[in-house]
């Protein structure tokens, strides 16, 4: 009996290993996967992670990692198992997680891009589109600008719901799984604020969790870039992208200023290097001083928890984590949020 269960399962475990590499190499499975089959598992799995008040994804991985590394110790000494035999089980158990990640939300990674789905060209940067842009950004910026100093969580997430179901069929993304989707707390926040994350998606539960230490100006764009990957968005681009469609799009006031200011740092890193000192100066001097003031302020924030050694290995798994999942340019891929925001605006000058 237990030998065919153990049969039984291997046998599982290669045909949805099969089936996640064919999926990975076939765009036509990926396409069913994401437009057909992702909607059904995410309002599945969320609706279960919704049972729960806290993150069971954030439990999960951390339970998951202490077990692989605790069990060949146990299986070895205390169980008196032949190495063999306890490796292979580790390796097996890693094996089902690495199925259900790709299965749970992973294949995502695999669907057509932004401009393939939107059928919206892409526009390569040139002096006058970019000068045009950021020039406009900066115009919005400043008259988006107020004080947020606290977090109306369930305004939040109504005018985010409303906007993605607003934005799903222009803009080619799935609406939001439930009406009122549960957004989770990190729960090892300090440790997350010492490698500088401000938010997650949670694949094996299709759940998006929050740095508890957020602060309020971040806050909306936070929430609606993590419920773009909820909603089946992998490139860290393209989730920067939705949220800024998403919040300047809103009549609060807070909201809409998050979204502007989402993409500051990104805005001005790329302005810096395509204007000459001339042009970045005077660009930079348009800004508002409170805004300024505000990005420093955040800079300081987040500065203050950061964790230099823990930081860098972080980021170097995550790069290479993305890279691996095809977006090839690793962490760089948030800053691509630009090249999107001048594409969209040059298609919807010339649809007008």
């Amino acid at each position: 009996m237990m030998k065919r269960w153990l049969k039984n399962r291997h046998i599982v475990l290669g045909v949805l290993l099969l089936l996640v590499w064919m999926t990975q190499l076939i765009p036509a499975l990926a396409t069913v996967y994401s437009h057909t089959i992702y909607p059904f598992i995410s309002y599945g799995l969320s609706a279960i992670s919704n049972l729960f008040p806290f993150a069971i994804g954030d439990l999960f991985i951390f339970l998951s990692i202490i077990g692989v590394i605790v069990y060949p110790f146990y299986g070895r000494f205390r169980k008196k198992l032949p190495w063999k035999r306890v490796l292979l089980r580790d390796g097996e158990y890693l094996l089902w997680i690495y199925v259900w990640f790709y299965l749970a939300w992973g294949l995502n990674y695999s669907q057509k891009n932004f401009y393939q789905r939107t059928e919206i060209p892409y526009t390569a940067y040139t002096p006058e589109n970019f000068k045009e842009f950021v020039n406009d950004y900066i115009t919005q910026l400043n008259r988006s600008y107020t004080p947020v100093n606290s977090i109306n969580q369930d305004l939040v997430r109504e005018e985010t719901v409303r906007l993605y179901n607003q934005l799903s069929d222009s803009l080619r993304v799935h609406r939001p799984p439930h009406e009122s989707p549960k957004v989770k707390t990190m729960l090892f926040t300090p440790f997350i604020s010492m490698v500088g994350v401000t938010g997650s998606m949670g694949p094996f539960f299709c759940e998006f969790t929050l740095n508890g230490d957020l602060l309020p100006a971040n806050y909306p764009a936070t929430y609606a870039h993590e419920l773009a990957h909820l909603l089946g968005i992998t490139s860290e681009a393209e989730a920067n992208f939705y949220a800024y469609q998403v919040c300047t799009r809103s009549q609060a006031m807070g909201i809409r200023f998050s979204g502007y200011f989402s993409v500051f740092g990104h805005v001005l890193r790329n302005a810096q290097r395509l204007l000459s000192e001339e042009e970045y100066t005077q660009l930079f001097n348009r800004i508002r001083p409170e805004i300024i003031q505000l990005a420093k302020d955040n800079q300081a924030y987040w500065s203050a928890k950061y964790s230099p050694v823990v930081g860098t290995v972080q980021d170097w798994i995550y790069d290479l984590y993305l890279k691996g999942n095809k977006i090839e340019s690793g962490r760089q891929n948030y800053s691509e949020v630009v090249g999107l925001l001048i594409s969209y605006r040059e298609w919807k000058k010339q649809i007008r």
